[in-house]
Parts: structure tokens; C-alpha cells; sequence
């Protein structure tokens, strides 16, 4: 963006949007640019930030990006899907979920973030993976991308691994919205545990940011 504004004099307004709601979010002229964000929530919408039990979190907590429907659903969301049992499963209490995760600040700015769980889950629909770990990773053009974490079943022990990312990229892909697919992909023997078996994101994370 600073490149963008030094050499055009042009500033890069963001948002957030779907096929199934049009503009949700948006920085719009005369309102501060930061950058990340993407804006605050567009009239008619209701945008909230919600946990699984349809709580309204509070700033800086993460969640998942919702909007109310009752009420009075808003004019511009779509209707339905063609299967019933996807479109139920948007529905939680008085709000339809995106699928996407964030937070809200202070100011009402939401923030994106790609949940690990989400991107976990489809590669692990993938044969090759025996289990995985996704996380954030540095990158000088992005600031910071997914990365995963892999080991792999038994089978594709032998398997070409830079086939296999490839692979497991368009998985991902497939089963996700396409932005949320890991760019990096690291195969490892073992990922690390706590004692009850929970993966630690947290030590891989801190591991990948100090070596970068």
C-alpha cells in the first residue's frame, strides 16, 4: 500500500465482501485508512463479531463475522442456497455466518483473520495427510501467509513432496475459499504435543517467526 500510494499518490481503500452478500465491510473516502482493515460495516448490515453461542464478543476478540437476520433479514443477503441443509447451516441464533473469522477494534474496524482449524480440516480430507498444523508465516510481499505443517500417512512416505504441495494447495482450495490455502507447506515427522495430545500452534508459530 505505501508503494502503491508513492508512486500512483493514490490510496487503496479495502473491503469485504461475498457472493452471497455483496459489500459487507468497506473503508470509504474521508475515513482513516488502516491498513489490514477492512472498513467497517456497510448499512444495511448489522456486523457483529460472535462466538458459538451467538455472544457478541468484545474488541480484540477473535470470532466469527456474522450478520443479523432477525429480526428483519437485510434486503441484499441472499435467499438460499439450493441445498436446505447448507443453507441451515449459516444460521446460528439471529445471525447468518460468513465462514470467515475476525475481530473488531475500537474504532469498529474489522479485522480478517484465517482460521487454522478451517484449513487443518481440509487437508486432512486429503489421503496424504496424517495429521497437520497451520499457522502464520512471514513473507516480505504479504506480511504473512498460511503455512501448514504436514506429516504424512504412510503410503506417500515416498511420494514426491513438491507434487504433493501442489496437491494439497488445490485441495485446499477446493474445500475452502481459495485465498485461505496454505502457501508454504512444510513436511515434518512430528509435530509437537502437550501431554494430552493437543497439537502447540503456539511453538510452531514462535519457531517460524524467529528463524524468518
Amino acid at each position: 500500500m505505501e508503494q502503491w500510494k508513492t508512486r500512483t499518490g493514490l490510496d487503496i481503500y479495502e473491503g469485504y465482501a461475498q457472493t452471497e452478500t455483496v459489500l459487507v465491510c468497506s473503508t470509504n473516502k474521508g475515513m482513516k485508512i488502516k491498513p489490514g482493515a477492512m472498513g467497517k460495516a456497510v448499512p444495511p448490515y448489522d456486523v457483529q463479531i460472535i462466538d458459538e453461542n451467538c455472544n457478541i464478543l468484545p474488541p480484540g476478540k477473535e470470532g466469527d463475522i456474522a450478520i443479523r437476520i432477525k429480526p428483519t433479514r437485510p434486503s441484499f443477503l441472499f435467499s438460499s442456497y439450493d441445498n436446505p441443509e447448507k443453507t441451515a447451516s449459516t444460521v446460528r441464533g439471529d445471525f447468518y455466518i460468513t465462514g470467515d473469522r475476525g475481530f473488531v477494534d475500537e474504532d469498529g474496524y474489522f479485522w480478517y483473520r484465517i482460521g487454522p482449524l478451517e484449513v487443518e480440516n481440509a487437508l486432512l480430507e486429503h489421503p496424504a495427510v496424517a495429521e497437520s498444523a497451520v499457522i502464520s508465516s512471514p513473507d516480505p510481499i504479504r506480511g504473512e501467509v498460511v503455512k501448514a505443517f504436514v506429516m504424512m500417512a504412510p503410503d506417500y512416505k515416498s511420494y514426491n513432496k513438491d507434487k504433493l504441495t501442489v496437491e494439497l494447495q488445490e485441495h485446499v482450495k477446493k474445500q475452502t475459499a481459495p485465498y485461505k490455502y496454505p502457501r508454504k507447506v512444510e513436511f515434518v515427522e512430528h509435530l509437537p504435543k502437550t501431554i494430552s495430545g493437543k497439537i502447540q500452534r503456539k511453538e510452531l508459530r514462535k519457531k517460524e517467526w524467529e528463524r524468518n
